[in-house]
């Protein structure tokens, strides 16, 4: 059968270093690190007392009080994103088939605020169970899609992707396929994670994986370096809107980017660290050039994982340099997430939409807070350290991988005819 050409024709994204989507790039390409000492707890006593949090949000200024109430944070940043990105499609919801108008969104964890506050309430009550009517509906994953579902009266395909720090490619993955397969022509997808609390943050504490450079938060998500201690943790969503290509041209929608590849494997390997040769992470961006038809040498640019870990960061590019072989040295290679931190379900969300908009402008981001050359890593390649680069960015492959060996990549290119 004959596939149909997925487009992205909208954008949102609320995040530590821009609560819109241009903020955000402004960010991305002026190197500005999202970090900072938390705010939303007491964390003195935590080994990490540091966050890449969303800054100057006032929710009320975009959702009804009693309806807020109503939502977890997750869900609110994912509200507020998807607003974002509709606007700036363009849809009139007049004028689409909404049972052919669907919501596939990402989340890692869901309402941890939440379902700590409800159990943290309850330990310290009389035992008497006094739970709040909206706790679970707050709590669980599903109900983000649910909630914009609700909203834009979207009757399509409509459920949550879970799966850890891959979330948000899995659910724009879904939807690429649902549209392209014919089962629908637009799609809101993303992620939003809102899991900076004292159970986020202590229990990624407890597994050490979070960075703990508490005296210079700024300079702590360090990817490629030889210093590099751990992962910075953030929160918010990335918004994008697909969309069937004849459907869009036909309404005269702008036109970002074209989805045209995704991979999907796991290591099966271990519940947290990566395959120590990046077999997984090689075969996932193996599978997204075959799903896209393209060769190797047609990538400019990967947006990588890169969490800032000692094992993930060498085996990311181990997988690199085995798929792409001589051509790695004439890519550039970024993490963006040493400006926004580790977002966990919407890592991917937004690292995607750093991608489309580096196609779109050939701009690509920096790894920010490089200091020391790590000799585990070819000095040859180009991993764009502090400064971000002008080049024709044709097309942009971006990684995620999550806890459980979960692989994810996604391929945008240029919109051609």
């Amino acid at each position: 059968m004959n596939l149909r050409r997925v487009v992205v024709t909208g954008i949102g994204a609320l995040t530590p270093i821009g609560n819109t989507a241009p903020e955000f790039w402004e960010g991305l390409t002026n190197g500005v690190s999202g970090a900072a000492p938390i705010t939303r707890f007491d964390a003195s006593l935590f080994k990490t007392q540091f966050a890449c949090e969303v800054k100057n949000l006032n929710v009320e200024d975009f959702i009804d009080r009693k309806e807020a109430r109503k939502m977890d944070p997750f869900t609110q940043y994912a509200m507020i994103a998807v607003d974002e990105a509709m606007k700036d499609s363009g849809l009139d919801l007049e004028k689409i088939n909404l049972h052919k108008a669907g919501v596939i969104w990402g989340s890692g964890i869901g309402g941890l605020k939440t379902f700590q506050d409800e159990v943290v309430d309850f330990a310290n009550g009389d035992g008497t169970p006094r739970i709040n009517p909206f706790f679970i509906p707050k709590m669980i994953a599903d109900i983000s899609a649910g909630f914009l579902s609700i909203k834009y009266g979207f009757k399509g395909p409509n459920f949550v992707t879970v799966s850890a720090c891959a979330s948000g490619t899995n659910a724009l993955i879904d939807a690429f396929n649902y549209i392209r397969l014919g089962k629908a022509d637009v799609f809101i997808s993303g992620g939003s994670e809102a899991a900076v609390t004292e159970a986020g943050i202590g229990g990624f504490n407890a597994m050490k994986a979070l960075s703990q450079r508490n005296e210079d938060p700024q300079s702590a998500s360090r990817p490629f370096d030889k210093d590099r201690d751990g992962f910075v943790l953030g929160e918010g969503a990335g918004a994008i809107i697909l969309e069937e290509y004849e459907h869009a041209k036909a309404r005269g929608a702008k036109i970002y980017a074209e989805l045209v590849g995704g991979g999907m494997t796991a290591d099966a390997h271990h519940i947290t660290a990566p395959h120590p040769e990046g077999e997984g992470a090689a075969n996932v961006m193996k599978f997204a050039l075959e799903d896209a038809g393209m060769a190797p040498e047609e990538i400019d640019y990967v947006n990588v994982h890169g969490t800032s870990t000692p094992l993930g960061d060498v085996s990311e590019v181990k997988a690199i340099q085995k798929v792409f072989g001589k051509h790695a040295y004439k890519l550039n290679i970024s993490s963006t997430k040493s400006m926004t931190g580790h977002l966990l379900g919407a890592a991917g969300a937004i690292e995607a939409i750093a991608s489309i908009l580096s196609v779109k402008n050939d701009i690509v981001p920096p790894t920010i807070n490089h200091f020391t050359d790590d000799e585990s890593f070819d000095s040859n390649l180009n991993l764009t350290f502090n400064k971000a680069q002008k080049r024709e960015v044709r097309a942009a492959l971006s990684n995620t991988f999550g806890f459980g060996g979960h692989n994810c990549s996604i391929i945008f290119k240029k919109i051609t005819e």
